[in-house]
């Protein structure tokens, strides 16, 4: 699911408290589309070498280039900045509060950019607009599943409708375990390969059991077991059981399953009578903690048993040799 446009009045009305935005109101362009993530210093394009200008990139005046501009004569200052404008960047943001001189103000409108002032300071403009417009830009979609914090592993329920995803996540807050999203989990990309999963606004951890209706967990449970949001580690897929269907029985084979383009581990769990799901489920969580610290319990013992048939075969090599 891809982000909706933003444009640069929208950026402003989001932004304007986190960034202390003042609009400079002569200058126009708030309907411009914002289609870069990347922010970034004019350099060298206000001093007017402009041939590796990245123009498509919000644009930032730190107070080296407002006081260099400052230092130009007016004839050479207007020129430089009549080139600048004359690419077509989202719009221009000014740091530290710094008043922009009148040309610089005039030849904005002119070439209908908006000029934007920030109270912050350069770095610590740089440091929160980066991390806004990342997760802004970030790849999202939409999961039926259940999420649940487990031993600080990040277990997404999915199956089919009715299976008992709400109900093992339900049995897991009451083992002391935390609920993040029922249903519906949110999902958003952040950086190359991590997934981050939260629940709807509306939702509010409420939990729907079938033949009880819905349940508040905060309220029952208490906040401890709820959390806003988690990272999705592995993918635990219900499944009814089925004798015929083939199980994975050792672990060595493991399986992945794409989220907006990242692998995410998967593990087939087949529900019969009498099954404990809640503590399988625990389970999984330890067992990928292990495997994260470097432990991998299935290929260690593999590799154990590989070196127990070897010996056996080098004992029997011995004897057949030993004509004795």
């Amino acid at each position: 699911m891809t982000p909706s446009k933003l444009t640069v009045g929208r950026l402003i009305e989001r932004t304007q408290t986190m960034l202390q935005l003042e609009h400079i109101p002569e200058t126009n362009g708030l309907d411009r589309v914002v289609e870069n993530p990347d922010v970034s210093s004019p350099g060298l394009a206000v001093a007017g070498y402009v041939e590796r200008f990245p123009a498509q990139r919000l644009q930032v005046l730190g107070e080296t280039e407002i006081m260099y501009l400052r230092s130009l004569p007016e004839e050479q200052r207007r020129r430089q900045l009549a080139t600048f404008f004359s690419f077509p960047m989202p719009c221009l943001f000014i740091t530290k509060g710094q008043m922009p001189g009148p040309d610089l103000i005039q030849l904005a409108a002119e070439n209908g950019v908006a000029v934007i002032r920030s109270q912050l300071k350069t770095n610590e403009f740089y440091t929160r607009i980066k991390l806004w417009l990342e997760e802004e830009f970030s790849p999202t979609t939409n999961l039926h599943g259940s999420l649940a914090d487990v031993f600080g592993v990040g277990l997404l329920f999915v199956g089919r409708s009715g299976i008992g995803k709400s109900e093992c996540v339900l049995d897991l807050v009451e083992r002391g375990h935390r609920l993040v999203a029922d249903d519906l989990v949110l999902v958003r990309r952040r950086a190359a390969d991590v997934l981050i999963g939260r629940g709807h606004e509306l939702q509010r951890h409420h939990m729907e059991i079938r033949g009880v209706g819905l349940v508040d967990i905060p309220s029952i449970f208490g906040v401890r077991a709820v959390r806003v949001q988690k990272r999705i580690e592995v993918v635990v897929q219900l499944e009814e059981w089925d004798h015929d269907a083939p199980v994975e029985r050792t672990g060595l084979d493991t399986e992945t399953t794409p989220i907006l383009d990242v692998e995410i581990p998967k593990v087939r769990v087949p529900l019969n009578p009498g099954k404990n799901i809640t503590v399988i489920a625990e389970v999984i969580a330890m067992n990928h903690l292990l495997k994260y610290s470097g432990i991998d319990p299935a290929e260690k013992f593999n590799e154990r048993l590989m070196r127990q048939m070897r010996g056996r075969t080098d004992i029997a090599r011995y004897l057949q040799e030993d004509n004795e």
